[in-house]
């Protein structure tokens, strides 16, 4: 390993020990994981539950609605843990590219620029430090949000775990990238923690988990579906609900349960057609690829002209 390739790696482990230590910035991490949570069973949980069960009750037939209000309820809790993944992908990584900002203003970051290491290896550091904190509490939110599914009576198989541990890089990286990108335009720590609570309350929104995109006005869902928040929450939903929402609309229509995911953002469709897993990975990592190459550039040009 040459002196550059390990300038970055030092960047990268240090980043992420600066992060580990402050205890403060991992338990807020982890309270705005059980706020959102809160949120979404205490205040939003009962609509949607009720809200499918009244579903179910308009096609009429003999249904058994004690087993009904079960599914109901497992398939939303296991919605709103989708939610939650996405948002943590987006606030923990922002809460760790605050380590940039400190060291800009102590005065650290233009020690880093000035030494034989390219601003490109610099970037790097920063964003696969903020890529890997936010990628592991994801996992960790994964973790306990299947115990307690396991809990409830029935948890998320292997697979679904492992095609979720996939989305979750993948949304981490590009929301690792997006915030390495936003702070070189930032440069105090109450201008950024100011963007973070924003973002924090924002990404609820964009992603559908607030207020569902059925609920929504047509424009506003179009601008939504150009976003990468909406995709990652959606294709986080639709692994991991594709048992609850088989149960749960059983002996139904195959349009009531499209219907409801269309609705509910667990599927996204543009002109019509129904967007695959696979189409918005690739829009997932490919945004995350060229703002990384975007950050870069503009590193490198600032260093050219610093000089």
């Amino acid at each position: 390993m040459n002196h550059r390739e390990s300038a970055t790696s030092a960047l990268l482990v240090r980043n992420i020990k600066i992060f580990m230590r402050d205890r403060g910035a991992v338990f807020f991490s982890l309270l705005s994981m059980l706020i959102v949570l809160a949120l979404m069973l205490l205040f939003l949980g009962n609509l949607n539950s009720d809200t499918i069960v009244e579903l179910l009750a308009e096609y009429g037939g003999e249904r058994d609605a004690v087993a009904d209000r079960a599914n109901a309820d497992h398939l939303v809790l296991v919605w709103a843990l989708a939610g939650i993944l996405l948002v943590n992908c987006v606030t923990v990584t922002m809460t760790v590219m605050g380590n940039l900002i400190h060291d800009e203003e102590e005065g650290r970051l233009a020690s880093f620029y000035i030494a034989p290491v390219s601003r490109a290896r610099i970037t790097l550091g920063y964003i696969l430090s903020a890529w890997i904190i936010g990628a592991g509490m994801s996992l960790f939110t994964l973790l306990i949000g299947n115990i307690l599914l396991i809990a409830d009576g029935d948890g998320l198989q292997a697979k679904t775990c492992l095609l979720l541990a996939g989305m979750i890089l993948a949304n981490s990286f590009l929301y690792a990238a997006l915030s390495y990108l936003l702070s070189l335009f930032v440069h105090s720590s109450g201008a950024w923690n100011g963007l973070l609570t924003v973002s924090g309350t924002l990404v609820g929104f964009l992603g559908g988990i607030y207020l569902s995109m059925g609920m929504l006005p047509e424009k506003v869902g179009n601008v939504l579906k150009a976003l990468p928040v909406l995709h990652g929450a959606s294709m986080m939903r639709r692994v991991s609900v594709q048992e609850a929402l088989s149960d749960t609309f059983a002996g139904l229509p195959a349009e009531v349960a499209e219907g409801y995911s269309e609705g509910m953002g667990i599927t996204v469709s543009v002109n019509g057609e129904i967007l695959s897993v696979s189409m918005q990975m690739l829009f997932v990592v490919s945004l995350g690829i060229g703002i990384t190459l975007i950050s870069a550039v503009i590193s490198m040009r600032r260093s050219a002209r610093d000089r």
